[in-house]
């Protein structure tokens, strides 16, 4: 049986973190050893305890290795170690990378020019679209998005990557087989066939609120650099930022409004030195990153009622809400339900007084 079933079940005894597999391959070379060995030999490695000894022998049956390897096959899981070549170049120069990378998807070469974007999870609409619009411009030079798959900028972000015909990598504070939040199930699915989802955490492990802090070393790890959009002053993105710093990577910030609270975070990280975002350019000057391919706007995903929305706004531009309303019969109310999803995927833009504009 392959290797990686025998980590896989390694991690999964109880006490068995990342750091103690780490510590038992330094001394064993490979899992299916630590199988095999010893109580002695067990207890002979630093860190490691009677009651973990105790946890290994106990779990190390055939038919828990055989379970585990039905279920990875099943779900198309893949187990990365670090000194394995595919594991991702950005992430295993970074302080502390995880031992072992549980991932659904692929992560290529290309992947090695990518950009986090992170943020609040209650958003704004002006948050998500920022996000979704840079995330999508991003991804047509051919540069993949990285994110936590949380709930307000990091959906919209994961959205505008695979909106855009990009990849995109969502890192989980669950197993790679556990959705976080149930909501997001499809976007995952999505995000397994055009790029990946990854984590440091066993397979069936649900998500914590201690897990969130270490995946972010992670999701700034992957990248070139760390945009933030939306932040208030205690946000967890701001612990992305700490570790960006600390890698190296360099930490760019979308300026909001300054009588918004989501704005503390973001605004103070200009103050303190963070590149100014106000267009894609931005990130890719200051990152350096090299483009390595144009993507071509799709507009063939919209709903039949988006897409009369989206052709009378481009035909009649500029065009005010109330008229957009008049022409198409429909109230204000579901006008504005559809014009924030066409923001959203980055094809039109609200100007003051209710204005409209195709976004070109």
């Amino acid at each position: 049986m392959e290797e990686k079933y025998y980590l896989a079940w390694l991690n999964h005894v109880n006490g068995v973190g990342l750091k103690t597999v780490e510590a038992l391959m330094h001394r064993f070379g490979d899992a299916q050893k630590v199988f095999t060995a010893s109580a002695s030999e067990l207890l002979g490695v630093k860190g490691i305890n009677e009651n973990t000894t105790h946890n290994i022998i106990q779990n190390r049956k055939k038919e828990s290795v055989e379970s585990l390897r039905i279920i990875i096959e099943k779900l198309g899981i893949d187990i990365l170690s670090r000194n394995d070549m595919e594991y991702p170049s950005n992430l295993k120069n970074i302080y502390d990378p995880p031992y072992l990378l549980y991932k659904i998807g692929n992560i290529c070469s290309k992947d090695e020019n990518a950009v986090a974007i992170v943020g609040a999870r209650k958003a704004t609409p002006y948050g998500k679209w920022a996000a979704y619009k840079l995330a999508g411009d991003l991804a047509k030079r051919g540069i993949t998005i990285v994110s936590g798959m949380a709930y307000g900028i990091d959906t919209a972000a994961h959205r505008g990557a695979l909106d855009s015909g990009g990849r995109t990598i969502a890192v989980l504070g669950s197993g790679v087989d556990v959705c976080y939040p149930k909501s997001n199930y499809s976007l995952m699915k999505e995000i397994e066939k055009n790029g990946a989802v990854v984590s440091e955490y066993a397979i069936g492990t649900p998500p914590a609120p201690n897990h969130f802090p270490p995946r972010n070393r992670i999701i700034s790890g992957l990248a070139k650099g760390v945009v933030v959009i939306e932040a208030n002053a205690k946000s967890g993105s701001l612990i992305t930022v700490e570790f960006a710093l600390e890698q190296g990577r360099e930490v760019l910030a979308v300026p909001g409004n300054i009588n918004s609270g989501l704005s503390m975070g973001t605004n103070q990280l200009i103050k303190d030195g963070a590149k100014i975002v106000t267009c894609v350019e931005d990130i890719i000057e200051e990152l350096g990153i090299r483009e390595s391919k144009t993507i071509e706007r799709q507009v063939t995903e919209l709903s039949a009622s988006e897409n009369e929305i989206y052709n009378i706004i481009r035909e009649y531009q500029p065009i005010h809400m109330e008229i957009l309303s008049l022409k198409t019969k429909q109230s204000i109310d579901n006008i504005n339900s559809i014009v924030t999803i066409l923001q959203l995927k980055g094809l039109v833009d609200l100007l003051p007084g209710k204005i409209l504009i195709v976004n070109n």
